[in-house]
């Protein structure tokens, strides 16, 4: 559903741009029993920096709030596996996850969960950092989709609410590590031609 210009995809508003970037980097093959979903995150903070965060796939814990401790096994690089210990508090005590893809020219990460005590069963996500102008500064606009099987006793919903929550505090902790670090760098304003 389009209106004005924002559109409408699994019930969340994109801006016809940012729908640009999710059907270009953000095609997953969902099942029956899974559900999907794709995420947007406005960040005050210049592309590298941001980038510089995400990219680290061996050290989420930098900005994602559930992460206590990570361990890579072998180098950063695709197909590394990563053991991920989460905070109490989640269903989960840890989550074996492995680098499907990583672009530093694009600005693409891809990874999906392959063990663990949870209920996250084929779930692989993507993530997309772009560069955009916020208040004109330079600043960045981030992507992050996924699928998941959807547990038996859960509903598509249930599921799609719970992920997708987990993503938001995420990608808020994200924008907070990112704009704390971009006060810091003090980058300059874009001149307008």
């Amino acid at each position: 559903m389009v209106t004005n210009n924002y559109i409408t995809m699994n019930g969340n508003r994109f801006t016809k741009v940012e729908e640009e970037f999710i059907k270009k980097y953000h095609k997953h093959d969902v099942k029956e029993n899974q559900c999907s979903s794709s995420l947007v995150k406005h960040i005050k903070a210049p592309v590298h920096l941001v980038w510089s965060l995400v990219r680290r796939f061996d050290q989420p814990q930098k900005y994602k709030p559930f992460v206590s401790r990570c361990v890579l096994q072998g180098d950063l690089q695709i197909g590394s596996v990563r053991e991920v210990n989460v905070k109490s508090g989640l269903p989960a005590t840890t989550s074996t996850e492995r680098l499907e893809y990583l672009d530093d020219d694009e600005h693409i990460l891809s990874m999906r969960i392959v063990g663990g005590d949870h209920r996250l069963k084929n779930y692989s996500s993507i993530v997309t950092v772009h560069p955009k102008v916020i208040d004109g500064r330079p600043g960045t606009l981030v992507i992050e989709s996924f699928v998941v099987d959807v547990p038996e006793g859960n509903t598509k919903d249930e599921t799609c609410y719970f992920v997708e929550a987990l993503i938001k505090c995420n990608l808020k902790s994200l924008a907070d590590v990112s704009e704390r670090l971009a006060v810091q760098d003090r980058t300059e304003p874009i001149e307008r031609m």
